[in-house]
């Protein structure tokens, strides 16, 4: 990855002969914003807005007393991963009201990266059972708050019913590398579930990937 955020060449190179659909996704106020923008090699876009009186009423607050604007369409950002191969990052809104714009970011992703908080594990239920409807694969990423309890991966695990061969990695949003590590670990698990008959990703791009 050679580009950083802020970068100045917004445009695609010339080479790039294959683009990847991504989702960030979770429940409310779990830090995709936060990622999107650290990952991010161009500006990305945001369409946040200022959190209401009237939102409190239907959002659960719990855990997050500092937050003040809260995503109502999407974020959007670009991770160039080399010469062939372009990642674009699709940030869901996590409110339950929100619900059939997230169904409809699903069309054409390839996978899906799910933030996790161990203050609210239980809320991440309802996103990957989406993702499981629309049988989007996914890995989990547990997003470090400073306030948060620390578990095991084996106890996260059990909480969450994952499938054993489900990635399940710790990450801190703000932070670029450990926040690509993340990704890395959802580009991993997506090259050794694709099937023979997919068309989003060819061999020779598959072969790419692996370099990241």
């Amino acid at each position: 990855m050679d580009s950083a955020p802020g970068s100045e060449d917004v445009y695609l190179r010339q080479t790039v002969q294959t683009a990847v659909k991504l989702l960030v996704v979770g429940h409310f106020a779990v830090g995709k914003t936060t990622l999107v923008n650290s990952l991010s090699e161009i500006r990305p876009l945001h369409t946040e807005e200022t959190m209401t009186e009237a939102g409190a009423l239907v959002d659960d607050l719990a855990g997050t007393k500092d937050k003040t604007t809260t995503t109502v369409a999407m974020d959007f950002g670009r991770l160039t991963l080399n010469d062939r191969l372009v990642l674009y990052l699709f940030g869901a809104p996590g409110q339950q009201r929100f619900t059939q714009l997230w169904r409809d970011m699903t069309r054409g992703a390839l996978g899906a990266l799910v933030l996790a908080d161990t203050r609210r594990l239980e809320q991440s239920f309802e996103v990957m059972g989406l993702l499981e409807e629309h049988d989007l694969p996914y890995a989990v990423a547990v997003n470090r708050f400073d306030d948060a309890p620390v578990h095991g991966d084996a106890e996260i695990r059990e909480a969450l019913d994952l499938l054993p061969e489900t990635p399940l990695v710790t990450c801190d949003a703000r932070d670029r590398t450990s926040s690509t590590e993340a990704l890395i670990a959802l580009v991993e698990y997506l090259l050794q579930t694709r099937t023979s008959d997919s068309d989003s990703v060819s061999d020779s791009d598959s072969r790419h990937m692996e370099q990241v």
